[in-house]
């Protein structure tokens, strides 16, 4: 079955939106507001249904041509066909509708409270990081490449363009080298990440690996005739979507990579997040700043700390910051980033939730959680501790509109709404939100 539909916006998510002639809500993969499209009808259910693109009948304005060749096959960056401006349009229109949908916010207020979404000076070429996962073909052959969107299958592409330069081609030199090493035994490597920065220059590399024996020697001879690394590790952990780190050595270098971020040095351990867009990282750290305006002495928490992206900068700004962690390698990073950075901070390793009750009265409070979102009963525990505001730093605008509702039973509303584009080409937004005590 086909219909001809008009693509009228983009969801939070790989699909355009459109109706059928029916008046049924269609997912389109590939759509662009604004294109006349032919649809093949492929999943049909009681409320929407879902399709391919046939035909473009007449293509939108803002269609265009992907950058990257394996922009059909991949699925990491899947709005590379759509102009940036409609992109940042779409990526504000989807914060506005998750507080529609489901905060239940009339949609005048809504539009109202969110701002444009903040661009990325780089559309391509932005990301710091590229994770590379493995597998053997039928003849045993070693891959390594991308995962493709909900599924296991590997991508083996070439080079990346999404990525700094100086890592762009990393996923073919790997593939060569790591292939070269494993001709005669399987080394247990499960993923690999590449860090590079272009602030600092440095690129580390770093093998996820099963633990047990390795070559350490051989492994950093070759890898290091590959790509011109300051710093190669191997993180021992299990595989599967726990990983529970079993130990971290380095191969070769310093043993770990560092990144120059809102006049800050911050040194970042393998297993340890860090954002992959430091430029626009920097944008996150000055809405916080702007948004909770602390002054000398004020007492901040900041939850889910990291490595001290918010932490560093709010000590720098004169607060007395109390920052919780649960990843020890994070931990141990904060600590470091701290003193290298002459702030104190009293770091806290501990999980968020359960450490939260026990900090005491604040004046302001940041929370960066995981895509998750606050566990229950986290907002009520941060209405108890009674901060004047408080920063939320979300990578899911759908978690986050569900913990806005949370915060206005407890007292707290939101003040100002800010996307910021961390992800371009890709469906994924960032949202700095400020709450206000009510009252």
């Amino acid at each position: 079955m086909e219909d001809t539909v008009r693509i009228e916006r983009l969801s939070y998510g790989k699909d355009a939106i459109g109706h059928r002639t029916d008046g049924k809500t269609i997912f389109v993969h590939g759509g662009v507001p604004g294109d006349t499209v032919r649809v093949a009808i492929e999943d049909e259910k009681p409320s929407f249904c879902t399709g391919s693109i046939v035909e473009i009948v007449e293509p939108s304005p803002d269609r265009t041509k992907a950058p990257c060749p394996y922009a059909k096959v991949c699925g990491g960056c899947p709005w590379q066909n759509i102009a940036y401006a409609a992109q940042l349009e779409a990526k504000r229109a989807n914060v506005v509708s998750a507080l529609v949908r489901t905060a239940r916010f009339e949609r005048n207020a809504a539009e109202e409270l969110v701002s444009a979404c903040l661009p990325s000076k780089r559309e391509m070429g932005y990301r710091n990081k590229i994770e590379l996962g493995t597998a053997r073909n039928d003849a045993g052959r070693f891959l390594l490449g991308f995962r493709k969107e909900d599924s296991h299958d590997l991508v083996a592409v070439e080079s990346c363009p999404v990525a700094h330069a100086a890592i762009a081609k990393a996923p073919k030199a790997l593939r060569g080298a790591l292939g070269y090493l494993q001709r005669s035994q399987d080394l247990g490597i499960f993923r690999v990440g590449v860090r590079h920065s272009m602030r600092t220059h440095d690129m580390e590399i770093a093998l996820w690996t099963e633990p047990g024996a390795f070559p350490r020697k051989a492994v950093a001879a070759t890898l290091e005739s590959a790509l011109k690394a300051t710093s190669i590790v191997r993180v021992m952990a299990d595989p599967g979507k726990t990983r529970k780190i079993k130990g971290v050595e380095a191969l070769s270098g310093k043993g770990f990579w560092e990144e120059d971020m809102a006049g800050n040095r911050f040194r970042t351990s393998a297993p340890s997040f860090f954002q992959v867009n430091t430029a626009q990282a920097e944008k996150l750290i000055d809405a916080v700043l702007e948004g909770l305006g602390v002054s000398d002495g004020d007492v901040v928490a900041d939850l889910y700390a990291g490595g001290g992206t918010f932490s560093v900068p709010l000590a720098k700004a004169g607060a007395d910051v109390l920052a919780v962690e649960s990843a020890s390698s994070s931990v141990r990073d904060l600590r470091r980033n701290a003193d290298a950075n002459s702030v104190y901070v009293e770091v806290i390793g501990g999980d968020s939730a359960r450490e939260l009750p026990m900090l005491g009265d604040l004046d302001a409070l940041v929370v960066d959680p995981p895509r998750a979102g606050l566990a229950k009963g986290v907002a009520e525990s941060i209405a108890a501790a009674a901060p004047t505001r408080v920063a939320y730093v979300s990578c899911d605008p759908a978690t986050w509109a569900r913990d806005v509702a949370r915060f206005q039973a407890v007292g707290y509303e939101p003040v100002s709404v800010r996307p910021v584009d961390l992800f371009p080409q890709t469906y994924h937004t960032e949202v700095v939100c400020i709450f206000g005590r009510r009252g």
